[in-house]
């Protein structure tokens, strides 16, 4: 294959690859996620050094472990695991060490992790995917309420319905949307 060829491919093609003994494949995979879990690491721990050494645990446990990925799963979300199993599991190693005190002095992260980030991003991605398969009406009252946050009173009087024919649609539609989301999955 083409070094074009690994850049632009899915992650399961890569995985597949790897999986055959292809090094490069498995190197892109580690360049595709080797940023996102180190700050992952830094964030929790503040530590970089350790970040490094927990990255490098979480890979050598993703190359070793790669025959058992399932597709049931996108591969960010399998080898995410991973890493917040590594690093709960360094965690709990060093607890002993560590006073009362100084568990409880760490700030909590205030932005989503990147794994948060990756199942926020997939779910909005479904969620809009739902929308374009929705008729216009559904289509037009969910983008009413849950985008543009309108409440039902609002809805009903912009579209000039009665305000119980409102719930009933956006009920209809929020149900359609899930049914949809759930049938690709």
């Amino acid at each position: 294959m083409e070094i074009d060829d690994y850049i632009v491919a899915t992650d399961t093609h890569l995985v597949e690859l790897a999986s055959a003994g292809d090094q490069q494949a498995f190197e892109h995979l580690f360049t595709r996620y080797r940023d996102a879990l180190t700050l992952l690491f830094e964030q929790r721990l503040g530590d970089k050094a350790m970040a490094s050494d927990l990255l490098q645990e979480t890979f050598i446990k993703v190359y070793l472990h790669l025959d058992k990925y399932s597709t049931n799963y996108s591969f960010g979300q399998w080898i995410y695991t991973i890493a917040r199993n590594t690093l709960i599991d360094h965690l709990r190693r060093r607890v002993d060490d560590i006073s009362i005190d100084e568990r409880f002095r760490s700030p909590q992260a205030t932005t989503p992790t990147p794994e948060e980030s990756v199942i926020i991003n997939q779910s909005r991605n479904h969620f809009y995917a739902a929308l374009d398969e929705l008729s216009e009406e559904y289509r037009q009252v969910i983008e009413m309420r849950f985008l543009e946050e309108y409440s039902y009173e609002e809805i009903a009087e912009k579209l000039g319905k009665p305000l119980n024919t409102i719930k009933t649609q956006i009920r209809r539609a929020r149900a359609a949307v899930c049914k949809i989301i759930v049938d690709k999955e």
